[in-house]
């Protein structure tokens, strides 16, 4: 069972948690202002665990096949023979239920627009059979943590300010997706699956990246004159333009060896610093 476990938290890398649980974290220091209660960041952390841990593990599930038949996650841990499908299917329903214990514990709202929240996790991980805009898809299933995590303090909706940074999150995940997805273009083709790599080449997939990023960076600066953020705020903001500019120039259409280093290194980057500086504006300057 330990053994079963470990594979299992390596196979989803639960690392990667990294990814939203600043956005959270931010959407959380907003509501509050300042520092959220220590009850209600345990929760938020335990539903962004639950949440992302259920995502990955089902999506992991529902992709054996294709995971199979694809060289570059053909070792993944089902398609090896590491987990069975019956051990992933338990671990998504015990995450699926922490993430709901962690909504109860919170408001009632939270636990109202959960089940809202999970099953748009969930089908993510069917959308490349159908669509190519799946990028979409997952930049709307990591955007509801900061708006998740603003309900979770406030139990409401009150502001455009959380919605904003949802809009960030959705438009910043769907761009960094497309750039990864690249590298499958050719199997997507083969199998039948759908991405914008697939659908419009890899060369204007790029392009299309950078212009979803283009409106990220549009949507943080209207988050910053909404909150009325100061200098050190700004300087997050702008450091993530450099970041998202960098990611773009270490990946081309006809030279993609350098995509895991664009992908991985630079975007867990972008959720910490915009947390830190955001944080810290909020914090320091009153």
């Amino acid at each position: 069972m330990f053994r079963s476990l470990k594979i299992t938290l390596e196979m989803i890398k639960i690392e990667h948690t990294i990814f939203a649980l600043p956005f959270a974290f931010l959407g959380a220091v907003l509501a509050a202002k300042g520092l959220p209660a220590w009850n209600q960041i345990l929760w938020i952390v335990v539903a962004m665990v639950g949440a992302r841990s259920a995502a990955m593990a089902f999506n992991r599930l529902v992709d054996r096949d294709f995971d199979a038949a694809n060289p570059r996650t053909e070792m993944r841990a089902i398609p090896a023979g590491l987990l069975s499908a019956q051990f992933v299917a338990l671990f998504t329903i015990a995450s699926a239920a922490l993430f709901f214990l962690a909504a109860f514990m919170l408001n009632r709202l939270t636990l109202i627009l959960s089940p809202v929240a999970l099953a748009s996790i969930l089908f993510y991980s069917y959308t490349k059979r159908f669509t190519a805009f799946s990028h979409l898809v997952l930049g709307w299933c990591l955007s509801i943590a900061p708006t998740g995590a603003w309900i979770a303090v406030r139990g409401a909706i009150d502001s455009p300010t959380p919605l904003l940074l949802s809009l960030a999150v959705m438009l910043w995940t769907a761009g960094f997706d497309i750039v990864y997805a690249c590298q499958d273009r050719d199997f997507d083709e083969q199998a039948g699956l759908r991405s914008i790599p697939q659908k419009f080449g890899v060369a204007r997939a790029l392009w299309i990246s950078r212009g979803l990023h283009a409106a990220m960076f549009a949507a943080l600066a209207v988050i910053y004159s909404l909150t009325g953020l100061h200098w050190i705020g700004l300087l997050g903001i702008i450091a993530t333009a450099l970041l998202l500019i960098y990611q773009h120039r270490l990946v081309r259409a006809d030279d993609l060896s350098r995509l895991n280093m664009a992908f991985f290194t630079t975007n867990a980057y972008v959720s910490v610093i915009l947390f830190i500086t955001i944080a810290a504006d909020i914090f320091l300057i009153k």
